[in-house]
Protein backbone atom coordinates (compact mmCIF):
# COMPACT_ATOMS: atom_id res chain seq x y z
CA UNK A 1 0.00 0.00 0.00
CA UNK A 2 2.71 2.50 1.12
CA UNK A 3 4.41 1.57 -2.29
CA UNK A 4 1.45 2.44 -4.75
CA UNK A 5 0.86 5.75 -2.69
CA UNK A 6 4.54 6.70 -2.62
CA UNK A 7 4.07 6.06 -6.60
CA UNK A 8 1.25 8.02 -7.11
CA UNK A 9 2.62 11.22 -5.21
CA UNK A 10 6.18 10.31 -7.32
CA UNK A 11 3.39 10.65 -10.60
CA UNK A 12 1.44 13.30 -9.63
CA UNK A 13 4.27 15.97 -8.67
CA UNK A 14 5.90 14.55 -11.93
CA UNK A 15 2.65 15.38 -13.80
CA UNK A 16 2.49 18.92 -11.83
CA UNK A 17 6.08 19.90 -13.14
CA UNK A 18 5.29 19.19 -16.79
CA UNK A 19 2.00 21.42 -16.06
CA UNK A 20 3.76 24.54 -15.00
CA UNK A 21 2.25 27.73 -16.66
CA UNK A 22 4.56 29.65 -18.66
CA UNK A 23 4.82 33.45 -18.31
CA UNK A 24 1.81 35.78 -18.36
CA UNK A 25 1.15 37.91 -20.87
CA UNK A 26 2.22 41.56 -20.92
CA UNK A 27 -0.68 43.91 -20.25
CA UNK A 28 -1.48 45.96 -22.97
CA UNK A 29 -0.36 49.70 -22.56
CA UNK A 30 -2.51 52.34 -20.83
CA UNK A 31 -5.39 52.98 -23.50
CA UNK A 32 -3.08 51.97 -26.36
CA UNK A 33 -0.05 54.52 -24.98
CA UNK A 34 3.33 54.01 -25.71
CA UNK A 35 4.44 57.40 -25.20
CA UNK A 36 7.10 56.65 -22.48
CA UNK A 37 8.80 59.45 -20.69
CA UNK A 38 11.95 60.63 -22.07
CA UNK A 39 13.04 64.02 -23.73
CA UNK A 40 10.64 65.15 -26.52
CA UNK A 41 12.43 67.36 -29.39
CA UNK A 42 11.42 68.75 -32.57
CA UNK A 43 11.43 71.38 -35.21
CA UNK A 44 12.94 74.93 -34.88
CA UNK A 45 12.39 78.29 -33.64
CA UNK A 46 9.86 80.76 -34.88
CA UNK A 47 8.81 84.51 -34.56
CA UNK A 48 5.52 83.54 -34.43
CA UNK A 49 4.64 84.58 -31.12
CA UNK A 50 2.28 82.65 -28.21
CA UNK A 51 -0.94 84.03 -27.61
CA UNK A 52 -2.60 81.53 -25.00
CA UNK A 53 -1.98 78.71 -22.76
CA UNK A 54 -4.97 76.14 -21.89
CA UNK A 55 -5.78 73.03 -20.81
CA UNK A 56 -8.09 69.89 -21.13
CA UNK A 57 -8.89 66.75 -19.48
CA UNK A 58 -9.65 63.51 -21.76
CA UNK A 59 -10.50 59.90 -20.78
CA UNK A 60 -6.75 58.43 -21.31
CA UNK A 61 -4.68 62.00 -20.40
CA UNK A 62 -4.51 65.03 -19.68
CA UNK A 63 -3.31 68.34 -22.21
CA UNK A 64 -1.63 71.51 -22.28
CA UNK A 65 -1.81 73.47 -25.45
CA UNK A 66 -0.04 76.42 -26.58
CA UNK A 67 -1.46 78.60 -29.05
CA UNK A 68 0.58 80.65 -31.40
CA UNK A 69 -0.60 83.58 -33.96
CA UNK A 70 1.54 82.07 -36.97
CA UNK A 71 3.49 78.73 -38.59
CA UNK A 72 4.05 76.42 -35.82
CA UNK A 73 7.45 76.34 -34.08
CA UNK A 74 9.42 73.60 -32.35
CA UNK A 75 9.51 72.34 -28.77
CA UNK A 76 11.63 70.71 -25.79
CA UNK A 77 9.74 69.02 -23.21
CA UNK A 78 11.63 66.78 -20.15
CA UNK A 79 11.05 66.28 -17.06
CA UNK A 80 13.41 67.82 -14.33
CA UNK A 81 14.70 68.04 -10.49
CA UNK A 82 12.76 71.85 -10.49
CA UNK A 83 11.73 74.14 -12.66
CA UNK A 84 14.11 76.88 -13.36
CA UNK A 85 13.64 80.49 -14.66
CA UNK A 86 14.45 81.52 -17.88
CA UNK A 87 17.66 84.02 -18.28
CA UNK A 88 17.91 84.58 -14.59
CA UNK A 89 17.69 80.72 -13.61
CA UNK A 90 15.49 81.24 -10.31
CA UNK A 91 13.80 78.58 -8.93
CA UNK A 92 9.81 78.18 -9.90
CA UNK A 93 8.19 76.92 -7.32
CA UNK A 94 5.46 74.52 -8.70
CA UNK A 95 3.44 71.87 -6.97
CA UNK A 96 2.98 67.87 -8.07
CA UNK A 97 5.62 64.89 -7.66
CA UNK A 98 7.32 65.10 -10.87
CA UNK A 99 7.89 68.63 -12.89
CA UNK A 100 8.14 68.68 -17.19
CA UNK A 101 10.03 71.51 -18.09
CA UNK A 102 8.27 72.57 -21.73
CA UNK A 103 10.14 74.91 -23.73
CA UNK A 104 7.96 76.26 -27.06
CA UNK A 105 10.74 77.97 -29.74
CA UNK A 106 8.58 80.81 -30.04
CA UNK A 107 8.46 84.12 -28.04
CA UNK A 108 5.68 85.79 -25.90
CA UNK A 109 5.97 88.53 -27.41
CA UNK A 110 5.80 90.86 -30.73
CA UNK A 111 9.16 91.87 -32.47
CA UNK A 112 8.59 95.23 -30.90
CA UNK A 113 8.93 93.61 -27.38
CA UNK A 114 5.23 93.98 -26.41
CA UNK A 115 3.54 90.99 -24.67
CA UNK A 116 1.15 88.91 -26.75
CA UNK A 117 0.22 86.49 -24.08
CA UNK A 118 -0.40 88.08 -20.03
CA UNK A 119 -1.12 85.65 -18.19
CA UNK A 120 -3.25 86.99 -15.17
CA UNK A 121 -0.92 84.84 -12.22
CA UNK A 122 2.15 83.77 -13.51
CA UNK A 123 1.86 81.06 -10.97
CA UNK A 124 -1.37 79.57 -11.93
CA UNK A 125 -1.70 80.27 -15.92
CA UNK A 126 -4.58 77.30 -16.06
CA UNK A 127 -6.97 76.20 -13.65
CA UNK A 128 -5.90 72.57 -13.40
CA UNK A 129 -8.37 72.17 -9.98
CA UNK A 130 -9.59 68.22 -10.22
CA UNK A 131 -7.53 67.12 -13.38
CA UNK A 132 -6.51 63.60 -12.73
CA UNK A 133 -2.00 64.30 -13.57
CA UNK A 134 -2.16 68.02 -13.71
CA UNK A 135 -1.16 70.14 -10.39
CA UNK A 136 0.16 73.23 -11.44
CA UNK A 137 0.85 75.21 -14.88
CA UNK A 138 3.70 77.73 -13.83
CA UNK A 139 5.21 80.82 -15.98
CA UNK A 140 9.23 79.82 -16.06
CA UNK A 141 9.79 83.20 -18.85
CA UNK A 142 10.11 84.23 -22.50
CA UNK A 143 13.92 84.78 -23.44
CA UNK A 144 15.85 84.86 -26.57
CA UNK A 145 12.87 83.83 -28.78
CA UNK A 146 12.00 81.03 -26.67
CA UNK A 147 8.81 80.50 -23.64
CA UNK A 148 9.19 78.54 -20.90
CA UNK A 149 5.93 76.60 -18.74
CA UNK A 150 6.93 74.33 -15.51
CA UNK A 151 4.14 71.79 -15.77
CA UNK A 152 3.94 69.95 -12.25
CA UNK A 153 2.26 66.49 -12.25
CA UNK A 154 1.35 63.28 -9.98
CA UNK A 155 4.20 61.88 -11.01
CA UNK A 156 6.43 60.49 -13.96
CA UNK A 157 4.11 59.43 -16.63
CA UNK A 158 4.17 59.42 -20.15
CA UNK A 159 3.76 62.02 -22.48
CA UNK A 160 3.93 63.14 -25.70
CA UNK A 161 4.17 66.79 -27.45
CA UNK A 162 3.49 67.71 -31.34
CA UNK A 163 2.31 70.55 -33.20
CA UNK A 164 -0.70 71.00 -34.90
CA UNK A 165 -2.17 73.75 -37.84
CA UNK A 166 -5.19 75.56 -38.26
CA UNK A 167 -4.81 77.19 -36.16
CA UNK A 168 -1.07 76.57 -34.68
CA UNK A 169 -0.22 75.06 -32.03
CA UNK A 170 1.80 73.13 -29.44
CA UNK A 171 0.15 70.58 -27.85
CA UNK A 172 1.51 68.31 -24.83
CA UNK A 173 -0.79 65.15 -23.71
CA UNK A 174 0.50 63.90 -20.16
CA UNK A 175 -0.93 59.95 -18.78
CA UNK A 176 -3.12 59.56 -16.10
CA UNK A 177 -1.41 56.33 -15.32
CA UNK A 178 1.42 53.90 -16.82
Amino acid sequence: MRRVLLLIVSVATCVGLWIVPGPAAAAPPYCGQVWGSLDKTSGSMSSAPITNVRAGRHDCFDRLVFDLAGPVSGYRAGYVGGISMDGSGATVPVRGGAFLNIVVLAPAYDNAGNATYRPANRGELVDVTGYQTFRQVAWAGSFEGQTTIGLGVRGRLPFRVFTLDGPARVVVDVAHFW
